[in-house]
C-alpha cells in the first residue's frame, strides 16, 4: 500500500501562487512538484476561499492588542493599589507598636 505524501502549508502556498500569477501553467507545476493536477485545483481553491481570512487576521490582533492594553492597565492599578496597601499596613503597624510601648 502507498504511503500519502505530506506537503507543508508553505509549499502548497508557493504552489499555488506560481500557478494564480501566471509564472507557470498548473500542468508544469503539478509535473514539477509531482503532485497531480486535481490535488493542485483543490489548492487553488482552498487558497481562493481562504484568501479573505489573511486580512480579518490584522482586525482580530488590533482587538487583541486592545484588550491586552486594558489588562496592563489594570494589572498597573492593581500593582499601584498593592504598593498603597503595603505602606498603610506599615504605618498602622508602627503607629499600633507604638502605643503598645
Amino acid at each position: 500500500m502507498r504511503k500519502r505524501r505530506k506537503f507543508s502549508p508553505e509549499l502548497k502556498a508557493r504552489v499555488v501562487i506560481e500557478v494564480l500569477t501566471g509564472v507557470k501553467t498548473s500542468a508544469e507545476v503539478a509535473r514539477e512538484y509531482g503532485v497531480k493536477s486535481q490535488l493542485l485545483s483543490k489548492w487553488k481553491a482552498t487558497f481562493l476561499e481562504n484568501a479573505a481570512s489573511l486580512f480579518e487576521r490584522e482586525t482580530h490582533s488590533v482587538d487583541e492588542q486592545v484588550r491586552i492594553a486594558e489588562l496592563e492597565r489594570l494589572a498597573g492599578r492593581q500593582a499601584l493599589e498593592i504598593e498603597i496597601l503595603k505602606k498603610a499596613s506599615d504605618i498602622l503597624r508602627a503607629h499600633r507598636d507604638k502605643n503598645e510601648e
